[in-house]
Formats: C-alpha cells, sequence, structure tokens
C-alpha cells in the first residue's frame, strides 16, 4: 500500500464515525470530523513541515479532498490544503496552525494600504468588504486577497485573524457558510504579488473545487449504479432496462472524462509542467458542464426517492451544484481558457492548448 493509498484508507476511517448531515445555522460544519482530522495530522498535507505542515506532495492533499469531498464533509479542508495554504507558503507568509481552520477570501472590494503600526514591514491595513467566503464564521484565519495600494500593480495577500470579524450569514445551495467578512481597518501581515501570481491564487481555488466535484460525480455515480442494480421495476432490476443503462453510460463518460482531466491537471502541476492558469481552467469548465448531466441522470434513475431528505443523494448533488458556481462559472474560465490561447499566437495555438496538461 503506498503511502497515498494509506492516507486515503484514514480518511475514509474517518469518515464512517461521520455520516453526512443537513447544515444549518446552529451547525453550520462538522466541527467533530475536523477535530479527527487535525489530530490525525491530515489538515496539514501537502503543506511543508518547515512551515508547520504535515508535508507530502499535491497529489497527496488532492487525495484528502477527494476522499472528503466524496464523503460529504463539511469542513474547509480543500480551502486549507489547496489554495489558502499553498498561496501562504508560496508568498513566504506564516501559515496558521493546521489544526486551526483556514479558508480563502478572493471577492469583493477589499484594500490594501501600507501600515506602520511599528510592527515591522510587511504589515497592512485592510479596507472593505470579502464576499462570498467560503465557511465565513467557521473559519479561525481567512488568506484574503485584496487589491494592491495605489500605484502599485498587482494584488496584496494578507493572512486575518477571523476571531474579531462579523461574518453574515449566508449558505449555498448545500447549505455551507458562503457569507460577508468586514475588514474595517484591520492590521494584518502580508506580501505583494504580481498580477500573475494573484491570478495563480484564484486558478488553484477553481482547481480545489474541480477536484471536489469530481470526487463528488464519481461517488454520485457509483450510488446510482448500484440503486439501478437493486431496485426492482416490473420483475426486474431498472439497470436491465435499455433506456436506464444508456443513462447509466452517459454519467459514466461524464464522470470519466472529468476525472481523467482533473488527474491529468493534477499530476502536471505536481511535476510543474503546467500553467496553472490555464489548466485550472480547463479543469473546472469539464467538471462544471458534468454537473448538469450527472446531477440530473442520477436523480432521474432514482426517482422521488432521491428527492427526499432522508436520502443520501441530496447531500452530493447540492455540493456539486453550489462548486459549480463558486470560484468562477465555467462561462469566466472559458473566456479566460480562450484568451490564454489565443494569445500564444496563430502558430502556436496547438502548442498551447496540448500543453494545457
Amino acid at each position: 500500500m503506498s503511502d497515498q493509498d494509506l492516507v486515503v484508507e484514514t480518511v475514509r476511517d474517518i469518515l464512517s464515525g461521520h455520516e453526512p448531515f443537513v447544515l444549518t445555522a446552529e451547525r453550520p460544519w462538522d466541527e467533530g470530523l475536523w477535530s479527527t482530522l487535525a489530530e490525525a495530522g491530515l489538515t496539514g498535507v501537502g503543506l511543508p513541515e518547515d512551515a508547520g505542515g504535515s508535508g507530502g506532495e499535491l497529489a497527496d492533499a488532492v487525495a484528502v479532498v477527494r476522499t472528503l469531498a466524496a464523503g460529504a464533509g463539511a469542513v474547509p479542508v480543500a480551502e486549507q490544503l489547496l489554495v489558502a495554504g499553498p498561496a501562504l507558503v508560496a508568498a513566504d507568509l506564516d501559515l496558521p496552525s493546521p489544526e486551526e481552520p483556514l479558508t480563502v477570501a478572493v471577492d469583493g472590494t477589499v484594500t490594501a494600504e501600507p501600515s506602520d503600526d511599528g510592527d515591522g514591514p510587511g504589515r497592512f491595513t485592510l479596507s472593505g468588504t470579502a464576499t462570498d467566503v467560503a465557511w465565513a464564521g467557521v473559519a479561525r484565519h481567512v488568506a484574503v486577497l485584496a487589491t494592491a495600494p495605489a500605484g502599485i500593480e498587482g494584488a496584496v495577500l494578507a493572512v486575518v485573524d477571523a476571531a474579531g470579524l462579523t461574518a453574515s450569514r449566508a449558505v449555498n445551495l448545500a447549505g455551507e457558510p458562503r457569507g460577508s467578512l468586514v475588514l474595517d481597518g484591520v492590521g494584518a501581515r502580508g506580501a505583494l504579488l504580481t498580477p500573475a501570481q494573484a491570478a495563480e491564487v484564484r486558478a488553484r481555488y477553481a482547481l480545489a473545487r474541480a477536484v471536489q466535484i469530481s470526487a463528488a460525480l464519481e461517488q454520485v455515480l457509483a450510488w446510482t449504479v448500484q440503486y439501478a442494480g437493486e431496485r426492482q421495476q416490473f420483475g426486474r432490476p431498472l439497470g436491465k432496462f435499455q433506456a436506464i443503462q444508456m443513462e447509466l453510460a452517459q454519467m459514466a463518460g461524464e464522470v470519466t472524462s472529468t476525472a481523467a482531466l482533473v488527474d491529468a491537471v493534477v499530476q502536471a502541476l505536481g511535476r510543474g509542467e503546467a500553467t496553472v492558469g490555464l489548466a485550472a481552467a480547463a479543469a473546472k469548465v469539464r467538471a462544471g458542464e458534468a454537473v448538469e448531466r450527472v446531477a440530473k441522470l442520477a436523480h432521474q434513475v432514482h426517482g422521488a426517492i432521491g428527492f427526499t431528505q432522508e436520502h443520501r443523494l441530496h447531500h452530493l448533488t447540492r455540493r456539486c451544484w453550489s462548486w459549480r458556481d463558486e470560484a468562477g462559472s465555467e462561462l469566466t474560465w472559458s473566456r479566460f481558457l480562450g484568451a490564454g490561447l489565443v494569445a500564444a499566437g496563430p502558430q502556436d495555438v496547438w502548442p498551447a492548448f496540448t500543453a494545457v496538461v
């Protein structure tokens, strides 16, 4: 058994003791699941040990995120391991303890100005509102991508202690917190990023959602195939009807192509052989398109039972519908991907296209 297989097995064992539940204002996340993951060192996988993480490669972090997504784990691990954590490490900023939930804020109207509070260089004052913040009100720290001071091109990445911030109550379709955070002259340690570096943070956020979608859709397909084989109709299993077989085949095609692209992107990034922006754009577009078809067919095969609150299917389909619209839609990333390929010039469009993954 490889180290990655061991990580997956460990996460699955932990998930077996934490069944998915409907998120509410009183219980917006699975704090018990987070605590168990943190105790096992799994909330620091893929982050350098010298920065306070648990070590490992990008693929290891992706394995953790995929397993939790397939199990509908209501914790901010994707944001911590694939976006905020790597961004802070790359910017040479102190990484908060992996045991404390960390998220990322890339949308809103937050501006940063240099601070002279006497606490050394690299201090900024943040003002404005960060919107659609994943796990707002749950995360202990937030990596905020803010507009750079006037006259400076790029952005500022700052890590903020969220303990003193008020989060608005907003959720996505799955009930996951997606509120706003008001930053009224908040002091924070930060670093200037070039436009390309800021774009990479956004792209990694898109890739994180693509990873989650891919894993969740694989599980949705597995459940649907199982149900079609067990549910009897007119004296035989649903899976014996040609119409159902065609729907399952369509689902399998969508899931397989999405998984293949997302896995190829992760592997290419891990080897340093792909441009993060274009690769992540391709993965997010493909994953988003798959959600529409796979979720619809899954509910169609399950019939009425699949729409009930008591059935497990909605824990994943509602998340997929939500994640599809987060970190940039298919339209947003299709435009980004197209512009990037055209920028390569007429002689290099095909090499640039194939270099995406």
